[in-house]
């Protein structure tokens, strides 16, 4: 199956060369839109598993509490007209089509359109910055099997922008959020101690430990949590160190302001208890702040790039229960939805691939990017499934 353009079909780290895309793909996890779809896309969310309809109800109520419709569709359409303003004010002529990985409208969708309108070279920015098997591996899958699918493979070849967690349209809104959070508190809680009272909770979708374990190149070394942690304690660094004063590079707290305590955590895990999945729970780690002397929190949706489930029923629903429970002040950051910044930063991250652009040239706010345009040889492995064929990356 001819998979990726020439430029990054066996393909070096960072695609250097200038290519020609017809479009952009908007690639995105999907969710239902009313209550009768909930089964159905809890279905396609687990297929393979095995899950029986009594369990995906457990999971269900959290959609049945907003009517069964995820806000994450109306994000998208939202990001999509946002990507589609920012790219005609450059003057460009690359059209935004729309697929999901669970649910209407699907990637074969997309494809299907794709190939109606005459569109052979795509370039996919999926809505997640960080790399795992479910935030990365899995879109490269999920577009093999659309190609398949539609029987576009040979005649569609699909790109995919790099991991974008330390981009700095994806950063800055972060930044703005964790600033305004803290002056928000210093202005309800005359006298606080802002190094000593409020801790950050920078929080993450957690997944399972062995398959942390093997995301990002096994050669880069990252440790238990593999790349996934690693990415998003590189972030948080400079987050808190920007928010402190201190710019937006480099780590530590910063010298211009307090050195706020912070601490990366995880939420919405899934699977059996049996499973060691990363730790520790956001609601665990609230519930051993007052005896730290801890009186305010600011809970930072770091792994998210909207307002979806997660972050309106896990972080907005039970988080905030759990700072009240708790006797402490809890106040949420948003996510970059639809911040000038953020998009503005996608159209650049495609741009990179258009143009070739070196990689001293592009823009990463860590230590350990800009990361890899195609992914590695064995990258984001899934220990229950194995290796699936994947594009936009080198096999395995």
């Amino acid at each position: 199956m001819l998979a990726a353009s020439p430029a990054a079909l066996h393909g070096p780290e960072h695609v250097t060369v200038p290519v020609a895309y017809d479009a952009i793909l908007l690639a995105s996890f999907g969710g239902p839109e009313g209550q009768d779809d909930v089964i159905p896309f809890l279905r396609n969310v687990t297929r393979g598993r095995g899950i029986p309809d009594e369990r995906l109800e457990e999971v269900a109520h959290h959609y049945r509490a907003f009517d069964g419709i995820s806000p994450i569709n109306a994000q998208n359409r939202a990001l999509k007209a946002a990507l589609e303003a920012e790219i005609a004010e450059r003057g460009l002529d690359l059209p935004v089509l729309w697929g999901n990985r669970n649910w209407d409208p699907y990637l074969r969708d997309a494809l299907l359109e794709a190939d109606e309108r005459g569109y052979r070279s795509l370039i996919a920015v999926a809505t997640s910055a960080y790399s795992s098997y479910s935030s990365c591996r899995q879109y490269r899958e999920d577009f093999a099997i659309a190609l398949d699918e539609t029987g576009l493979g040979g005649q569609i070849t699909i790109d995919k922008v790099r991991q974008f967690f330390d981009h700095p349209g994806f950063v800055r809104p972060f930044i703005d959020g964790v600033r305004d959070a803290l002056a928000d508190i210093e202005a309800r809680f005359e006298g606080i101690d802002l190094a000593s009272e409020v801790e950050v909770l920078f929080t993450t979708h957690s997944i399972p430990s062995a398959d942390a374990e093997r995301s990002g190149p096994a050669a880069r070394g990252f440790g238990a949590g593999g790349a996934y942690a690693a990415q998003h304690e590189a972030v948080a660094e400079v987050v808190m160190m920007a928010a402190a004063g201190g710019g937006t590079g480099g780590t530590g707290a910063g010298a211009s302001g307090p050195a706020v305590s912070w601490q990366l955590v995880y939420q919405s895990r899934s699977g059996p208890p049996s499973q060691p999945w990363l730790e520790p729970d956001i609601n665990d780690a609230i519930a051993e702040l007052p005896a730290r002397g801890i009186r305010a929190v600011v809970i930072v949706p770091l792994g998210f790039v909207s307002d979806h489930m997660e972050v309106l029923w896990d972080l907005d629903n039970e988080a905030l229960t759990s700072c009240e429970e708790h006797g402490l002040y809890g106040v949420r950051t948003p996510t970059p939805g639809i911040d000038p910044a953020y998009v503005k930063g996608l159209v650049d991250l495609v741009l990179e691939r258009v143009h070739g652009t070196a990689v001293a040239a592009r823009p990463a706010v860590t230590r350990l990017g800009p990361w890899y345009d195609v992914c590695r040889p064995g990258c984001c492995e899934n220990v229950r499934l194995g290796f699936k064929p994947a594009v936009s990356g080198i096999a395995p």
